[in-house]
């Protein structure tokens, strides 16, 4: 049985495709909720909490082993590290809920807290 492409056809995958594109933007801004602050901790211990309202440098550490954190935009990144490795320099901005950028080599964790309450545990992208 030869049959081709035919008009309903072409509309059903038009469906279909715009079907996945919606559900994809609802995973990936739906739960999401925008943080308010970053948590700071060093080797396990409190660091600091700071606003990602409040634009500002934070440096961390001294002599050889230092991280150095940027808040621009209500957005964290980490803007230089002295690890061999530079991931945690190569991670996206964070701004969203319980969203992370970890410095294994120099034990610094920079995590986002919300005064909103989240359905979601967290987001992957």
């Amino acid at each position: 049985m030869n049959r081709r492409f035919g008009k309903n056809d072409v509309i059903f995958i038009g469906f279909l495709a715009m079907f996945c594109i919606a559900v994809c933007i609802w995973v990936y801004k739906g739960g999401a909720v925008e943080g308010s602050n970053i948590v700071i901790t060093v080797d396990g211990k409190d660091y600091g909490t700071y606003s990602l309202l409040e634009e500002q440098t934070i440096t961390i550490g001294e002599g050889e082993t230092i991280n150095i954190i940027e808040i621009k935009d209500g957005k964290a990144y980490m803007r230089e590290a002295s690890c061999p490795d530079q991931l945690c320099v190569d991670q996206n901005e964070i701004s969203f809920d319980k969203e992370s950028i970890i410095c294994l080599p120099n034990k610094v964790v920079i995590t986002v807290i919300s005064d909103v309450q989240s359905d979601v545990d967290g987001i992957v992208r």
